[in-house]
């Protein structure tokens, strides 16, 4: 079921492009909410769980450095994607030219993001999914401003929808990647920082109090600690 919920919500957030062309502040609302969820689920829950598992000064060590691999590691794949897994697309409208950078890069993120599901509880799950709708969405919009065909845009949006659920299984039934659990999700709690906090920083247009995204951001915030378990 939890496959079928990865997949559903990558075409769910592609669907509102094709058939409801939402509203460009509704996205950006989204996209606050989201960052705020992703990042108190990592604050309050990811974190807590990676250091409990730590026994001594070295681990905790060694679980901080490998967070700062994974934010060095987001920042790499974000100058291929040109900043799409938080809200933007800074890329060149060509429909002659498939932007294949733009793919593996989203696709490394999501197979990478799915890989610590099965040992989290559903926040995770549901950060993660929380996260794909408005990105999808995005992703969508920008194909379709680029004048890419309808069939080509549901195809990169479907194999994209794979890579989360293709890491989840394997994260789950691979017992090399079982014995590295923590060093993983070390790894992608640093991912996580990354994009949450830019989501959060960029929220805000000139630095300006927005009450809209206040209130988005402090939804996804309580949403976490009142669902937390």
């Amino acid at each position: 079921m939890n496959y079928l919920i990865l997949i559903g919500s990558v075409l769910l957030g592609g669907a509102f492009v094709l058939f409801k062309k939402p509203n460009k502040l509704y996205t950006r609302l989204l996209l606050a909410f989201s960052g705020s969820y992703l990042l108190s689920v990592t604050v309050l829950h990811l974190l807590p769980e990676v250091y409990a598992h730590s026994h001594d000064h070295t681990q905790f060590h060694k679980i901080g450095i490998i967070i700062l691999i994974g934010i060095l590691f987001q920042s790499i794949l974000e100058s291929f994607s040109k900043g799409a897994e938080h809200g933007h697309v800074h890329l060149q409208s060509n429909s002659n030219t498939f932007p294949w950078l733009l793919f593996v890069s989203l696709s490394l993120h999501a197979f990478s993001e799915g890989l610590p599901i099965h040992n989290a509880n559903d926040n995770l799950l549901w950060a993660i999914v929380v996260h794909k709708i408005p990105v999808a969405i995005i992703i969508t919009t920008f194909f379709l401003h680029s004048e890419f065909s309808k069939p080509k845009t549901f195809i990169f949006l479907f194999i994209f929808s794979l890579m989360s659920p293709i890491g989840y299984f394997l994260g789950e039934n691979v017992d090399w990647l079982q014995q590295y659990t923590q060093e993983i999700t070390a790894l992608i709690i640093g991912v996580f920082l990354h994009i949450s906090t830019i989501i959060l920083f960029e929220s805000s247009e000139n630095h300006k109090f927005n009450l809209q995204k206040f209130i988005a951001i402090s939804l996804g915030i309580l949403l976490t600690i009142f669902t937390l378990h």
